[in-house]
C-alpha cells in the first residue's frame, strides 16, 4: 500500500478488487489518492469478514463503492437478458 502510494504520488485514482480478499479489498481502498480515489469491490468475500479501515481514509474523501452483479437488477434486467439468449444475441 505505501508502495504504491510512493509509486503514483499519493495514491492511484481509481481501483478495481475482484478476489474477495478481505485483505485485498482493504488494499484496495487504502491505496486510492486522498480527495478523489475511488475503489470499486467487486470481489465477494466470506460472510464473516469484517471490513475494517481507520476512520481517516474516509474522512480523507476516498469513495468506497461496491457492486453485486455489476449493478444488475434482476427483476428489471431479466427479461431482456433472457430475450437476447432467446434471439442468440
Amino acid at each position: 500500500m505505501h508502495v504504491i502510494a510512493k509509486m503514483t504520488n499519493g495514491g492511484v485514482d481509481r481501483s478495481v478488487e475482484c478476489t474477495g480478499s478481505l485483505s485485498a479489498m482493504i488494499s484496495a481502498f487504502e491505496c486510492v489518492h486522498d480527495g478523489w480515489g475511488v475503489a470499486v469491490l467487486v470481489g465477494v468475500p466470506n460472510k464473516d469478514d469484517a471490513f475494517k479501515t481507520h476512520p481517516i481514509n474516509l474522512l480523507n474523501e476516498k469513495t468506497l463503492k461496491g457492486t453485486f452483479f455489476g449493478n444488475y437488477k434482476p427483476p428489471s434486467d431479466l427479461p431482456s437478458v433472457v430475450e437476447m439468449y432467446m434471439n442468440k444475441d
